[in-house]
């Protein structure tokens, strides 16, 4: 058995996040048809983790496991990506060891969370427009309390099939430009609509509708 490690992009906005669903379309379910056509095989491709609907990957990573080894791995990319809808893009594919894991594997994962602070035609499908101004100081305040714990349940969709709402943070931090502020995070994982929830919170501490200090409460 051969395992394939492959790295693609995707646009989230046509899609109901990466995992399959029975009623929705999903990144997973487009790459399963096109590689399972091209490869001749029935197998299960595993993520890295999961996006919600209308999230968007700069840099995802997902393995499958077929029966022989593929040849003309440069082609092969390249006829892929002529069946994949043009919101999918992959730029590279490469046999690994059995017991990697894109998911358990993983060190980290970072989200980035772009808000527009000018009205752009260009950025409508890729950030949140927010045109009145936001406490960037007060927000960042809030954020650095983010890796004080570990239970983010406060910012988790109930009844999810996680174990554990624990989750290490290890960056969150706001940056302004002129036109955008733009919020990364990083952690060893993160639950269902965590990030969202996370910004959501912080734009109100932003707003001044909330303190400082009662992000630790939320928290």
């Amino acid at each position: 058995m051969f395992r394939y490690f492959i790295k693609l992009a995707y646009d989230g906005s046509d899609f109901h996040g990466w995992q399959m669903q029975d009623n929705a379309h999903s990144v997973q379910a487009e790459l399963t048809e096109k590689l399972v056509l091209m490869l001749k095989e029935d197998f299960h491709i595993v993520g890295c983790g999961r996006t919600d609907t209308g999230v968007h990957a700069r840099e995802f990573y997902a393995h499958f496991d077929i029966n022989s080894e593929i040849e003309g791995i440069r082609d092969f990319i390249y006829k892929l990506n002529s069946f994949l809808p043009r919101s999918i893009a992959i730029y590279d594919l490469y046999l690994v060891d059995n017991e990697m894991h894109t998911r358990f594997s993983a060190k980290s994962r970072t989200y980035k969370y772009y808000i527009s602070t000018q009205k752009n035609p260009f950025k409508e499908n890729f950030s949140y427009q927010f045109l009145p101004k936001l406490d960037v100081k007060n927000m960042n305040k809030a954020a650095e309390m983010l890796l004080e714990y570990t239970d983010f349940t406060s910012f988790s969709k109930l009844h999810t099939q996680t174990a554990t709402n624990n989750c290490d943070i290890s960056h969150a931090k706001w940056e302004e430009t002129d036109e955008m502020l733009v919020f990364t995070i990083t952690a060893d994982r993160f639950l269902r609509n965590m990030v969202r929830a996370i910004v959501g919170t912080l734009i109100e501490v932003g707003k001044g509708k909330m303190k400082v200090e009662d992000f630790r409460k939320v928290i």
